[in-house]
């Protein structure tokens, strides 16, 4: 028995209305969460730079410190891109993006497409990808209650985000037609390798 097992619907607060169904749901790839999200590579390098350097001059205490520290670190970032990857739902209905997120306390937020205003895709790695959103007017969504499923740095005005999710650029292809379903959106012929704030739901791929 789990902690989601009150879900009515996977993923999601409560039972669908009739008119709403599920278009997909997906979770982040841990591994790409923690290379991209947590960055383990860059602190990897990090802690093998100080130790090499230690151990060219000889330093050899510091080097084992250093060694048993950057081990603890990455290990836990592992595991905690592991720990978000269990836990989170993105789904994507008719009407709305559910975001059901948070590793000790979990919760739901609720995007609906009719308030959608851009919509940038990111590929990564091997299909995975990163959907940064940008929603109409002030969005009183926190960074913190967000990360790490928001877009770096943007703490005054957080823009949610599918982070690292598989065949992004099909899940990019669901949201544009749900959300073209919604709201009129003008057909694109292709996909964004970036985030780019002028680039609307145009740039997601018809």
């Amino acid at each position: 028995m789990s902690e989601y097992d009150h879900e009515p619907t996977r993923g999601l607060p409560g039972k669908l209305p009739d008119d709403e169904y599920v278009i997909w749901q997906g979770a982040p790839d841990w591994k790409q969460m923690a290379r991209s999200a947590l960055h383990v590579r860059l602190a990897a390098g990090y802690f093998l730079v100080i130790i090499m350097t230690a151990l060219f001059r000889g330093d050899f205490g510091t080097a084992t410190a250093v060694t048993v520290f950057g081990v603890v670190v990455t290990g836990i970032c592992v595991v905690f891109a592991w720990g978000v990857a269990r836990t989170t739902v993105y789904s994507l209905t008719n009407k709305r993006l559910v975001l059901r997120i948070g590793v000790a306390l979990n919760k739901c937020i609720n995007l609906p497409l009719g308030q959608l205003e851009t919509a940038n895709l990111k590929t990564l790695s091997h299909g995975t990808g990163n959907i940064v959103l940008t929603l109409k007017g002030m969005p009183r969504l926190g960074y913190v209650m967000l990360w790490p499923h928001a877009r770096s740095l943007r703490f005054v005005r957080p823009q949610p985000m599918l982070r690292a999710i598989p065949e992004a650029s099909k899940v990019a292809t669901l949201l544009f037609e749900a959300t073209q379903a919604v709201q009129p959106v003008a057909p694109a012929a292709a996909v964004e390798n970036g985030y780019d704030d002028n680039i609307a739901l145009e740039g997601l791929p018809a």
